[in-house]
């Protein structure tokens, strides 16, 4: 008899920063259960992003492939509903890792956001869907919910809601044991930012949060780039007041408590999963993943948010700085620590290894297995991690972190380079110093490379190329490449 295929349950979150765990040493974060986990699996520390946004990390994790392949350069923003095709499905045109799972007998089963358009779509790709009907979280409470045929609003807290249905779910797939389930469990939190965590948190654990002087966050003034962005977003009348958020909530001590309240709501789902998994016995032949869409800076850097809230955008290391902790079948309870540099779409990759499909072609998808680096197997791995946020693209190694800049603009941007074997922070930018020209030039060309290979020219920004629904800079690329430059499906 065939030995059947393991479980797969990757719970992916929504804006939560690689540092913000106990496990990552962070001494005022609460997730008892996340360490507990790390130490008895693999926890990866240097897990980067491709991009520091919802809809094209989720993307991302889903096909193997970037921004520039899939076409998502930012949150898909339901704002543009009605410009939509009907039932639009932002990434129905590729063979996404469910339809593959699925081909492979595997019952599979999104539970929480979905953002990669219209949420009913997700059923295109899942067999089984509870969602939430928009992506862009306005409160953790009172979510209209998809559920199936039925729709209804859910008072309760979100991550409790769609941990309770993971749960549900996990039951139901232990009644038919021959049959394995991957569950695509996608907790909308901690999110980050207002009116979601304005203000001092009310949940279960905003007693251990009171008047907790929040030193694991420093307090910085803001960034003449995030006030720049706030000023474009002005001069261009694409300001609708909502961005202004963004210059306040940076030091605001309660929103600092909320954020790591909500955290702390995660690893209790976290912690409930892992219990089912365990008293279902499935718990040794489950392929266990937790990660976050993207990063967060909670004002490191001057800015509050995403790689995108500054102009021009960056990629500093708090807002692709992700979680990332694997739990492999029959890993007993070993702990691991691995430093390589990693990504969003080494995810895909390392669940259809584990699957035993065959790997997507180099020229096709970054994406890299991780099984040889949680199996302790003695490879050589290509250390460095590759990201873009329209206008700027970056590479990240064990030594540099380069942000190139696109040029052919009216916006003179500069690259930036980082050093950070002598400069961990990321503060003292050498781009512009003739000693580091070599550097530089060496960055780009790499940069130039991986681009031409994983770029396809129809979501090409940087060769006239456009996007999936929408930009968060469509004036730069309307100035680059002419008014009728313009979004598509």
């Amino acid at each position: 008899m065939a030995t059947k295929k393991p479980n797969i349950v990757v719970i992916y979150v929504d804006n939560h920063p690689g540092a913000v765990m106990g496990c990552a040493g962070n001494p005022e974060a609460y997730t008892p259960n996340l360490d507990r986990l790390s130490q008895n699996a693999t926890l990866f520390t240097e897990a980067h992003c491709p991009n520091a946004m919802c809809s094209p990390c989720r993307a991302s994790v889903l096909t193997g492939l970037m921004p520039s392949q899939h076409g998502i350069h930012t949150w898909i923003d339901e704002y543009y509903k009605d410009d939509w095709p009907d039932n639009w499905n932002a990434i129905d045109e590729f063979d996404t890792l469910p339809e593959k799972l699925a081909r492979e007998g595997y019952d599979t089963a999104l539970i929480g956001k979905y953002h990669l358009g219209n949420a009913e779509s997700a059923t295109d790709l899942f067999k089984k869907c509870i969602t939430m009907q928009i992506g862009h979280v306005q409160s953790f409470y009172e979510n209209d919910i998809i559920d199936g045929e039925e729709r209804y609003k859910h008072p309760g807290h979100s991550v409790d809601f769609f941990t309770d249905k993971a749960i549900d779910y996990i039951e139901q797939c232990c009644e038919e044991k021959e049959i394995p389930f991957f569950l695509f469990l996608t907790f909308p939190a901690p999110y980050g930012h207002w009116p979601a965590i304005q203000g001092e948190p009310v949940n279960r654990y905003a007693d251990r949060f009171t008047d907790s002087p929040m030193l694991s966050v420093p307090r910085e003034g803001i960034s003449k780039q995030a006030i720049d962005w706030i000023s474009i977003l002005k001069e261009k009348d694409l300001d609708d007041g909502e961005y202004d958020v963004l210059l306040q909530i940076p030091n605001d001590l309660p929103t600092l408590r909320n954020y790591y309240s909500q955290i702390s709501i995660v690893d209790d789902g976290v912690g409930r999963v892992l219990e089912a998994l365990e008293n279902n016995n499935l718990a040794d032949n489950t392929l266990f993943i937790f990660a976050s869409d993207h990063g967060m800076s909670l004002g490191q850097h001057g800015f509050w948010g995403h790689g995108e809230d500054t102009w021009p955008s960056n990629t500093h290391r708090e807002a692709n700085h992700i979680p990332l902790i694997i739990k492999a079948p029959d890993d007993g309870n070993k702990q691991k620590v691995v430093d390589s540099l990693v990504g969003t779409t080494d995810i895909y990759a390392t669940i259809l290894d584990y699957v035993g499909l065959e790997m997507p072609h180099i020229n096709e998808s970054p994406a890299r297995s991780m099984r040889p680096l949680i199996e302790n197997e003695n490879i050589v791995w290509n250390n460095a991690c590759f990201m873009e946020q329209e206008e700027t693209r970056a590479i990240r190694t064990s030594q540099w972190l380069f942000m190139m800049r696109v040029q052919n603009t009216e916006y003179n941007f500069k690259h930036e380079l980082y050093d950070l074997v002598a400069d961990p922070d990321e503060r003292m930018d050498l781009a512009q110093d003739p000693e580091y020209a070599d550097v530089v030039s060496k960055l780009s060309a790499r940069l130039d490379e991986y681009f031409s290979v994983y770029a396809n020219s129809r979501w090409d920004l940087w060769k006239g190329g456009t996007v999936k629904s929408n930009s968060t800079r469509p004036f730069l690329w309307k100035e680059t490449w002419g008014d009728s430059w313009t979004p598509e499906y």
